[in-house]
């Protein structure tokens, strides 16, 4: 795992678009069926939008029909961090970035075999890097 990825509000601000912004810094959530990597099946690697960090490989993506990308384990236990989320009246894990702490989604126990879990991604917090592309960290 690189370095942690620390930046201030204002230096993500600068960074990120404002969607992106508002779902990595600010734990928001895209409208269900809106995210561009709904049905996308295409080799490669899903890493953060805000610092790059490798987070899932396309195959172990699945269509869960909740309107969201969905995937049944993260490349490495250490490229997310989970967090007990209590907020809208719901218990649910919320998953962040492992390097920047970027909010991704919520990770929930009825996935497929073979881990059982669905890792529940807004697509507005990642990035795909096509099979054989290299991909590169932001840097601070």
């Amino acid at each position: 795992m690189a370095d942690k990825l620390i930046l201030s509000d204002e230096e993500w601000r600068k960074r990120l678009k404002p969607e992106e912004y508002d779902v990595l810094r600010k734990h928001g959530t895209e409208y269900p069926g809106s995210g561009c990597f709904l049905g996308t099946k295409e080799p490669g690697t899903y890493v953060c939008a805000g610092c790059g960090n490798p987070l899932f490989q396309a195959n172990v993506k699945f269509e869960s029909g909740t309107g969201w990308p969905s995937f049944t384990q993260p490349l490495r236990p250490e490229a997310v961090t989970e967090y007990h989320d209590r907020s809208h009246g719901m218990v649910r894990v919320e998953v962040r970035c492992g390097r920047c702490d970027g909010h991704l989604g919520h990770v929930f126990p009825d996935g497929p075999p073979p881990t059982g879990l669905r890792y529940c991604m807004n697509s507005v917090a990642m990035k795909h890097v096509p099979e054989g592309q290299p991909h590169e960290l932001v840097k601070a």
